[in-house]
């Protein structure tokens, strides 16, 4: 019987070698999408997972950056190279591993960055706006606090021995940075705490704290405004924003914390590893990619190889997060192209990152906190702008008719739209109803940078969505995300990575 069994087996092998290698033969095997396909799976076999122990952890988080998200700053990306965009390929999606990842948070079914963060960081899901705390925790009552903190990775690696740094272009002591190193009732608690709470620190004093105990090395972003007294000016002449009276630049150079405000600034840093860095480069937020300029403030890619370069002086090893935290700002005003521009910063920053280290030692891991309300119409040919208005599809060619598709209004329409948001075709009326219709926009006004994309139901702050993100990984141990995944399954595949015997 077991000889028959073999036989069967070894039957079905050759029918199916059989059949691949008559498949070779198809009419459509000098196609370039078949062959491009049968390149990439010959590559794929030959994949081996990495077991060996991480030295180093990055973790990149592009705030807002949902798989639709994801979808037009691949096609956005791809068009500012000429091509039609949707046969681009993004620095990360190269990566070997994926999963998608459920975002929700313990109280929340449509989640906000502070507890998807905190999640990623800690390894257990958090209460909504609640950072590093556990489900005993209420929003804004700093007395559910002592007792309910969490140990965040940053805290585990640096008690190994390792260093930390957290880039972002947000403020440093914004959701998804703060993180890495806060503990809150409240993750806008950024400068002050509310009169009487004893039970907790304001995140920038503790950011301040956390690189005096040696939890955090490295801090690059913006956010310089939570740093200086109300009654001071900050290094551009902006106003502070801490009612306590304390100037904590001052206080960290005073220690030996190196202090950066500015391009010039951050490029006499000594890289050393050793003398802690804290760097300030925007009173709120930094600007968006669109808006930036070289000589003001360092892009993001450009942060990533400072940081990396300061922390790979440590030969335990390093975790660094990095955040493109505007991706998700520009959606919430309902403005693709910034967003779709940050998003093509952040990849730029991912390729920096895995070209600075080495697949055998550092596991990269590139991800989002959430998504947005986003949406995406049809149908449109190939070639039209991600963010214009949807052309129609063509006969006997490949590139769209440049004619564009008409609503049951009679009016064109954009690729991209928000579901709400600043945008809505809405509008308020003086008896505080809402009505109205679509306004007739052309391409140039589609896809002008400042252009507002229209919305369904009318919101100041288009929101998030709870819809899943994804994760790309590789290095040590990214072969161990697959399918669909908790967003705190990230913590726990940092942690057996470093651990891992």
């Amino acid at each position: 019987m077991k000889n028959i069994v073999h036989t069967l087996f070894a039957a079905a092998a050759l029918l199916v070698l059989s059949t691949a290698i008559h498949a070779q033969q198809l009419p459509q095997a000098n196609d370039a999408y078949y062959t491009s396909a049968q390149d990439r799976l010959k590559r794929t076999l030959l994949r081996q997972p990495i077991t060996a122990r991480a030295r180093n952890v990055i973790l990149l988080i592009a705030d807002g950056n949902g798989v639709g998200t994801n979808y037009a700053t691949r096609l956005f990306q791809g068009q500012q190279m000429g091509k039609f965009g949707d046969e681009h390929v993004l620095s990360y999606e190269e990566f070997p591993n994926l999963a998608l990842v459920k975002t929700y948070n313990i109280n929340a079914q449509t989640p906000g960055s502070a507890a998807t963060a905190g999640a990623m960081n800690t390894g257990v899901k958090q209460m909504f706006s609640t950072i590093n705390l556990n489900d005993k925790v209420v929003l804004g009552d700093c007395s559910t606090v002592v007792g309910n903190e969490l140990t965040t990775f940053s805290e585990i690696v640096s008690r190994a021995g390792k260093s930390v740094g957290v880039v972002s272009t947000a403020r440093l002591t914004h959701a998804t940075p703060a993180a890495v190193y806060a503990k809150t009732a409240n993750r806008g608690w950024e400068a002050s705490v509310p009169a009487g709470c004893t039970a907790q620190k304001d995140i920038a004093v503790q950011l301040l704290e956390a690189i005096g105990a040696g939890t955090v090395d490295f801090a690059m972003g913006g956010g310089r405004r939570n740093f200086v007294a109300s009654d001071g000016a900050t290094d551009e002449g902006g106003k502070g924003r801490r009612k306590d009276g304390r100037n904590l630049i001052e206080e960290a150079k005073a220690a030996g914390v190196q202090y950066a405000w500015n391009a010039a600034s951050v490029g006499a840093l000594k890289l050393d590893g050793a003398t802690p860095v804290l760097a300030l480069l925007a009173d709120n937020h930094m600007n968006f990619e669109f808006d930036r300029r070289d000589e003001d403030e360092p892009s993001l890619a450009a942060m990533t190889k400072v940081a990396i370069e300061f922390l790979s002086q440590n030969e335990q090893g390093y975790y660094l997060e990095i955040e493109a935290g505007r991706v998700d700002h520009a959606s919430h005003h309902g403005n693709l192209h910034r967003s779709l521009s940050d998003g093509v910063a952040f990849a730029e920053a991912v390729a920096m990152a895995d070209q600075l280290t080495n697949d055998q030692d550092t596991l990269i891991i590139v991800t989002a906190d959430h998504e947005h309300a986003i949406a995406f119409n049809g149908f449109c040919g190939r070639g039209t702008p991600i963010t214009g208005l949807c052309m129609g599809i063509a006969k006997g060619q490949v590139e769209h008719t440049n004619e564009p598709r008409l609503a049951a209004d009679g009016k064109p329409y954009t690729v991209v739209g928000y579901l709400n948001g600043p945008g809505s075709v809405l509008t308020r009326q003086a008896d505080g109803s809402y009505s109205g219709s679509r306004a007739l926009v052309d391409q140039q006004q589609a896809i002008d940078p400042d252009y507002q994309q229209q919305a369904a139901i009318p919101m100041s702050w288009e929101t998030h969505s709870g819809e899943d993100v994804a994760v790309y990984a590789k290095g040590p141990w990214a072969h161990l995300f697959d399918g669909t995944i908790e967003q705190n399954y990230i913590f726990h595949v940092m942690n057996h990575a470093i651990s891992a015997q």
